[in-house]
């Protein structure tokens, strides 16, 4: 009996965005490396261009200059008329769309990998846009298999209203990589080398996809938003209760309803409502606090890919 794979076109453009977000220094730090030595990110037959997507930002060592980078790669603010008058952001994904899209086109890059740094514990992230997605749940499978036993969690963003037009977005295979804590404006070594590790071995599995591997049926365990969940506030708007201390760092750790959620100054504990376990993600994010966000809730669930194949072989 013969395997039934789904046949994939061969990879041949793929980019790694540093600075999307100018604060988180990790990516910076590498795209920057590799733009003056590269040799440790190519692979025969594979263009891979490093690439710093918010320089302005990188520059002030900000987050953003005029609007989040990462929120507005929707066709809407693309297809904008150019002005001077736009922000920042928007023009900069303006020329972006050109450099590797456009979005939603044949003729945009393969894959991108965007690096983000999160102050919450969450250690090494792939944030992972589309369920059915076969090739990407196998690359991810395939990272997740390299690095252990150091654990790698998939973050699952697809979601009717909450999921965003992220800057990786224009590519065929989105791929964001996203490790903590760290903090914003900070290099860390270890964060560093996990990353680093991350982008070799998601270059390693494309290049045994575009040498003709075929990678059987396999599973993986992915986390899934449902809701995020902003800080208790006061009338005027303020917050009124912060992470409470059993909360705090537990990315990934199961929420059973009752357990502590929030505390406010005076020592009252708000737990957590409803009937459903929980798994909270980017945990009293520093960037999120604009935002409007303590945690995000998700859900565990398995996601299977079925065997692929390069179609050239």
């Amino acid at each position: 009996m013969t395997s039934c794979h789904i046949a994939e076109e061969h990879i041949q453009k793929v980019a790694i965005f540093g600075g999307t977000h100018g604060n988180e220094l990790t990516g910076v730090f590498l795209v920057k490396h590799w733009l003056e030595n590269g040799a440790e990110i190519q692979r025969t037959g594979l263009e891979v261009k490093p690439f710093i997507t918010n320089p302005r930002a990188v520059k002030k060592c900000t987050r953003y200059i005029d609007c989040d980078l990462n929120r507005i790669f929707d066709l809407e603010n693309l297809g904008k008329k150019m002005s001077e008058d736009l922000p920042y952001e928007v023009r900069r994904a303006q020329e972006i769309n050109h450099l590797f899209g456009p979005k939603d086109s044949e003729d945009s890059y393969d894959i991108i990998f965007d690096l983000h740094n999160t102050t919450s514990n969450m250690g090494c992230t792939l944030i992972l846009e589309d369920s059915r997605n076969n090739f990407l749940i196998q690359m991810f499978h395939y990272i997740k298999t390299s690095l252990a036993p150091l654990p790698c969690y998939v973050y699952l963003i697809e979601h009717p209203s909450l999921k965003y037009a992220t800057t990786r977005s224009i590519a065929k295979y989105p791929v964001g990589i996203e490790v903590g804590p760290q903090p914003q404006g900070v290099l860390r070594a270890d964060i560093l080398d996990q990353m680093r590790k991350m982008i070799k071995h998601a270059l390693d599995f494309i290049h045994h996809f575009n040498e003709g591997k075929e990678f059987p049926p396999c599973a993986i365990e992915v986390y899934k938003i449902i809701e995020k969940v902003d800080y208790p506030r006061d009338e005027n708007g303020e917050i009124a209760a912060i992470i409470h201390p059993n909360l705090q760092d537990q990315d990934w750790k199961p929420l059973h309803p009752g357990d502590p959620m929030f505390l406010t100054l005076d020592g009252k504990t708000i737990p957590l409502g409803g009937d459903c376990t929980v798994y909270p993600v980017f945990v009293n994010e520093a960037a999120y606090y604009e935002k409007k966000e303590a945690f995000a809730k998700t859900t565990k669930l398995t996601l299977n890919a079925k065997s692929i194949r390069c179609s050239l072989h």
